[in-house]
């Protein structure tokens, strides 16, 4: 495992050690828990993308099955 450290002005560390605490954890850890969040959430840009194609070709595709 590797360590990041992250420098942050004082108001934004203050607004993170307030939602952490709203929550009962370390402010370490919200942050590791959103950034896995974040890595692991498929592009929501890409998402809508395929949706519109398969929407939009969905009886093209239909005819072809």
């Amino acid at each position: 495992m590797t360590t990041i450290t992250i420098t942050l002005p004082d108001d934004r560390l203050r607004q993170l050690q307030e939602l952490a605490a709203r929550f009962h954890v370390a402010p370490e850890d919200l942050l590791r828990v959103s950034l896995e969040e974040i890595l692991t959430r498929p592009d929501e840009t890409f998402q809508q993308a395929v949706s519109y194609i398969i929407e939009k070709n969905s009886d093209l595709y239909r005819r072809l099955a």
